[in-house]
């Protein structure tokens, strides 16, 4: 797992204004060809790849910290809790929940990226449901 980086304030704009630049790309094809400025040379980018890219700047122009991690990478239980933003003890809980899957090396307990990516996905996707719901009843008990 590569280090978390934390934006500063320059390139939290600098993140900003390339998103808006690149907003305006057409979304309907399977490539996005980019020119490098100051060059001839084209860049082919997959549209997974480019649609990342613009995940990443989002969060960067958020001021969260981003990092990258294959899917198929196995992280220790001190990266998992860092990726969650949770203590190592929580996550040891989590796994001995069940939550996401792990394996054993020797004592030690290796995460996969993949399904902690998706464990959290869903947490954040709660998360946004219970808000949209305390959202909803506030309004129908005119509380707004």
């Amino acid at each position: 797992m590569s280090a978390v980086v934390h934006p500063s304030s320059i390139e939290q704009e600098q993140a900003r204004q390339a998103l808006s630049a690149l907003r305006d790309v057409a979304s309907d094809t399977e490539t996005v060809d980019m020119t490098i400025p100051g060059s001839a040379q084209s860049v082919h980018l997959p549209r997974v790849a480019f649609e990342q890219i613009q995940d990443l700047l989002a969060n960067m122009a958020a001021g969260q910290g981003v990092t990258l991690v294959p899917a198929n990478a196995e992280l220790t239980t001190q990266q998992a809790a860092e990726l969650l933003n949770v203590s190592r003890p929580h996550v040891i809980k989590l796994l001995d929940q069940g939550q996401f899957q792990y394996r054993r090396v020797g004592r030690h307990r290796r995460i996969l990226a993949s399904s902690l990516l998706t464990y959290q996905r869903a947490q954040q996707a709660d998360a946004r449901q219970a808000a949209d719901d305390l959202a909803a009843l506030t309004e129908d008990l005119g509380l707004y």
